[in-house]
Order: C-alpha cells, then sequence, then structure tokens
C-alpha cells in the first residue's frame, strides 16, 4: 500500500491557524483539526491495522510564516511481521517558515515480531522559527513477551536550522545481532527509547530538563551547531516513559513561553 499525507499549515488574518491545503490517501486519514492554546492541532490516524512489508508513506507538512502547528497521533503506530523480507518505510518531512512553531509528537512505535522497518525523517527550520520533535521507540510487544524481535530497524534523520545541517543521525537495529542493541539494553533489558530536537533561540531550560531525571530514566542532552538542542533518553518501561514525555513537553514549552496544547495523554 502507498499512501501520502501532504498539508500546509498558515496564519489567517485573524491570527489563527488553518489547513490552507491537504492531500492524503489510507492509510494516512485526519481527524478534524481544533484550535487550542494558539495552535492548530492536527490527529494523523491510521485506520488500518498498522504496516505490512512493502507499505510506503509519504508525509509532508509545511508550515507557513507565522502559522502553529501541533502534529500528532492518537495512538501507537503498529508495524507487523515482514513475510517477505521488504520493509515498511515511511518518509517524513516536516518545513518550518520564519516565524512559526511546529510540534511533531507522535505516540511510540510498536515493531512486532519478524518487522521490518525504514523511516526517513527530514527537518528544515529556517531562522526564527521555532521546533519541538519527539520520537519514541517501544521494545515490541512486551506484555505478550515480545521484546526486541523484530528484524531490522533503520532510522535515519536530518535536521537543518536556517539551511544549515546540524543534526545526522543514523541508527540501525538488528536484535539478532546483540551488539547493536547494546545501546538500549545496557541500561534496562526492556528499554523505551525516547528523542526530541528543541530548535528555538531562546534559552534551554537546563535546569528544569537535569530535574526529571529519577529511577528509571536515563537522560542526557547536548547542544546542537546552531539553532537548537538534543536529548536522549533511555525508560525502563511505557509508564516511565510516558511520565518523562509529559515533564519534558511541559518544561521545554515552558522555556518557549508558550501554553501546550491539551492532548488528553500527559
Amino acid at each position: 500500500m502507498k499512501g501520502h499525507l501532504h498539508l500546509t499549515c498558515a496564519r489567517l488574518a485573524n491570527g489563527e491557524s488553518a489547513l490552507r491545503e491537504q492531500s492524503f490517501c489510507a492509510p494516512f486519514h485526519l481527524s478534524k483539526p481544533h484550535q487550542d492554546r494558539g495552535a492548530l492541532v492536527v490527529n494523523v490516524v491510521n485506520p488500518t491495522a498498522g504496516l505490512f512489508d512493502g507499505d510506503e508513506l509519504d508525509l509532508l507538512a509545511q508550515v507557513e510564516c507565522g502559522a502553529r502547528l501541533v502534529l500528532t497521533t492518537p495512538s501507537a503506530g503498529r508495524v507487523y511481521q515482514s513475510r517477505s523480507g521488504t520493509p515498511a518505510r515511511l518518509q517524513q518531512r516536516v518545513q518550518a517558515a520564519a516565524g512559526s512553531f511546529v510540534e511533531f509528537l507522535p505516540e511510540p512505535l510498536i515493531p512486532q515480531a519478524g518487522a521490518v522497518y525504514a523511516q526517513q525523517t527530514t527537518l528544515d527550520v529556517a531562522a526564527e522559527a521555532e521546533l519541538l520533535f519527539f520520537e519514541w521507540l517501544s521494545p515490541g510487544r512486551v506484555a505478550s513477551g515480545e521484546v526486541f524481535q523484530y528484524r531490522q530497524l533503520a532510522w535515519q534523520t536530518d535536521l537543518r536550522v536556517d539551511g544549515r545541517l546540524v543534526a545526522r543521525e543514523r541508527y540501525r537495529v538488528e536484535p539478532e545481532q546483540p551488539a547493536t542493541l547494546a545501546a538500549l539494553t545496557d541500561c534496562f533489558p526492556q528499554a523505551h527509547y525516547l528523542g526530541c530536537f528543541w530548535v528555538s533561540a531562546r534559552p534551554f531550560p537546563e535546569a528544569a530538563v537535569a530535574a526529571l531525571q529519577g529511577p528509571g530514566i536515563y537522560l542526557g542532552w547536548s547542544q546542537l551547531a546552531a539553532g537548537g538542542w538534543s536529548l536522549k533518553a533511555l525508560c525502563a518501561d511505557a509508564l516511565t516513559t510516558r511520565r518523562l514525555l509529559g515533564g519534558l513537553r511541559a518544561a521545554l514549552y515552558a522555556a518557549l513561553e508558550r501554553h501546550p496544547p491539551w492532548l488528553g495523554r500527559f
């Protein structure tokens, strides 16, 4: 199955944000966008069971000057067993124009036993734009006894700020080769991975982030070459990850002097 989601968020004359253009087809679907705390909240829904081998998805979110967009999902993303060995592929691109604000906050990705998945993310953030980008990787269907039983996971992420490449990440995890899992499982045997990029000219709230350290959390952060910070965490379980995500979101929004739209799960 090949699906796409292309949307453009624009600022209206009254200061509110709205979708000026949208186009999507299965397995992408949009729930009704709504305004909350000065931003347009858009929920991306997958009405199918999840992603299967050979699926190819393309997501493009363009946010115009002055617009504010929160792009999220209401439930976890699932990648099922690849019978052919072909990966399910997702390409996602976020383009934030000057003066805009974007939050990208999906629910966790759950690769099931035998899954093969490839994800490519490109983030282009103009000068004077602000970005919050989150990603959450689960070890699998833990309650069903599936812990790191997928076949292969490959993530590629590039972040550009004002045209300058400031972060490039390449991950490949193959549980049949334990060395590729070591960075995850050395801390916790059922580790959840949480990543975040924070792009803003405002001061980074280092003290507030440091205060989120605690049992079951291994958290670190570093400043990018220009315009932002990278945060990474390993958590012992899903509940700990969700609590940390809620705390990070609150701290980073406070530093941006914004109020986080209510999503009903933090």
